[in-house]
């Protein structure tokens, strides 16, 4: 068994998928393939979360092409409940704070 063959197979026992900081790193247009591919077999039999600081309208940095782009935006947002936060990031802030903590006491 190969190591994609593994990996799905492991994929099929949950029920919830969690696809953290999506457009943290771009996808390769394999990479992109493969996602789409998988999104589209769990489609409407898994959970899944995806977070990404990203709008939709900016994920063609994440994915080569824009009709692939389109298609998976599509298929995510089906039944899809989405929630958007416009607040603080609370990583960036508390690295503000230990910078300035830094600055203070250490020099």
């Amino acid at each position: 068994m190969n190591k994609l063959s593994a990996f799905r197979e492991k994929l099929e026992k949950v029920d919830l998928i969690i696809l953290d900081e999506m457009g943290y790193l771009p996808f390769s247009k394999e990479g992109s393939e493969l996602l789409f591919q998988l999104i589209s077999e769990f489609y409407e039999q898994k959970s899944l979360v995806i977070t990404s600081n990203l709008e939709f309208s900016q994920w063609n940095r994440i994915f080569v092409d824009s009709r692939f782009n389109a298609a998976l935006v599509d298929r995510l947002i089906h039944h899809a409940h989405i929630f958007s936060y416009q607040g603080e990031i609370y990583r960036l802030t508390t690295m503000h704070y230990l910078k300035e903590y830094k600055e203070k006491y250490y020099g």
